[in-house]
Order: structure tokens, then C-alpha cells, then sequence
């Protein structure tokens, strides 16, 4: 199968399925935001223009795949409401784990689905599924601290503060991270946790 077309598998969650795009249709949302075509024959409906008005992780993603393609496999997921079939939000990691297995990811949930435990469930399955790849070795998520809704739900995963970073677009973000045992060891269950957060 050509690169360009290559999708990693479904991952599921309780109430989520997290549909990987290929590296073809990220650069037509991005470039032709309008072109619905990159959701025919697809299980899931974009009725929320999740990253079609605002591009989020597109305007780096992009340009990170025309030069590798290979990189797609950790980039955009839509982030599908099962019961509905609607996108309600968007998550990727920033790039291919460094040469140290660390990993950083981003995420957003459309803002009518939010306090609602979607982060929190998109985030656990996304971690999940990539520390299935042994080259991952620390997980990391990097937040402006006046994001509190964000801080709360990384903090309730047990993440430890690593300190602050100075992000061109963003300004200060704290970095908090994990290693990839401890996650495992605390969150590799089927079920879902009571109680989940945003």
C-alpha cells in the first residue's frame, strides 16, 4: 500500500473510536478544507468542522509528512463519537518518538463535548496504543498552565511536573511526563475508570 494511504488501525475506547487519517487526506483537510471527499465511505461525519476552521496540529503535521511520510502512523486521529458517528475532536502525537522513546501528544474536543470524560478517555487510549511500540519509552504533554481543565485531567493520570518550556506560538507550557511502565502498570485495563475527568 502506498504511504500516502496507509491508516493505522481503529483504537477503541468505551464510547470512542479513534480513526487514524492518512497522510493523503490530512494534506486535502488542510489544504481544501472544504473537500468533503476525504469522508466518503467512512464511518464517521465531520458536522462539527473539527479542524476545518481552526487547523490546530495541521499547520506542523503537514509539513512534517511531505518531507517524511512514514511519520503519519503517530499523527491525526479523529476522535469519532461511537453512539453518533460525529468527530468531536482531534488528537495526534508532535513526531516519532526521539531517540530517548520519549513521546509528546496533543489533543482538542470540540467545545459542546467537553467536561464530559472525552480527553481523558482520547488521551488513555492514545497512550495505550503507542506504548504497544517498544521504542516508546516516556510519555509527555506539555500545557500552558492557565489551561486548567488541561492541567487537571494530566495531573489525574499521575503525571509528574518536569518543569516549564517557552513555546513560539503558545508562550510558557508545562511539561509533564511518565514513563511508559508506570502508565502501563497503572491504566493497561479494559474497563473504564469511575470518575473520569473532562
Amino acid at each position: 500500500m502506498d504511504e500516502l494511504e496507509r491508516v493505522q488501525d481503529v483504537i477503541h475506547t468505551p464510547r470512542l473510536d479513534l480513526h487514524h487519517i492518512s497522510a493523503n487526506d490530512l494534506i486535502t483537510l488542510f489544504e481544501e478544507p472544504e473537500n468533503l471527499l476525504i469522508y466518503e465511505n467512512k464511518p464517521y461525519a465531520n458536522p462539527y468542522r473539527v479542524l476545518m476552521d481552526e487547523t490546530g496540529p495541521l499547520a506542523w503535521r503537514v509539513p512534517q509528512v511531505k518531507v517524511d511520510p512514514t511519520l503519519i502512523k503517530w499523527f491525526v486521529r479523529w476522535i469519532v463519537l461511537r453512539e453518533t458517528g460525529e468527530i468531536i475532536g482531534s488528537a495526534s502525537f508532535h513526531s516519532a518518538p526521539n531517540p530517548d522513546g520519549m513521546i509528546e501528544i496533543g489533543l482538542g474536543i470540540h467545545e459542546q463535548f467537553r467536561n464530559r470524560g472525552f480527553a481523558r478517555e482520547s488521551l488513555k487510549g492514545m497512550w495505550l496504543w503507542v506504548l504497544s511500540h517498544p521504542e516508546v519509552k516516556t510519555l509527555r504533554y506539555t500545557v500552558s498552565p492557565e489551561n486548567l481543565l488541561s492541567v487537571r485531567v494530566v495531573q489525574s493520570f499521575g503525571f509528574e511536573y518536569r518543569g516549564q518550556q517557552i513555546d513560539e506560538e503558545d508562550g510558557p507550557e508545562d511539561i509533564y511526563e511518565m514513563s511508559g511502565v508506570e502508565f502501563l502498570t497503572r491504566y493497561a485495563i479494559a474497563e473504564a475508570e469511575p470518575g473520569e475527568l473532562a
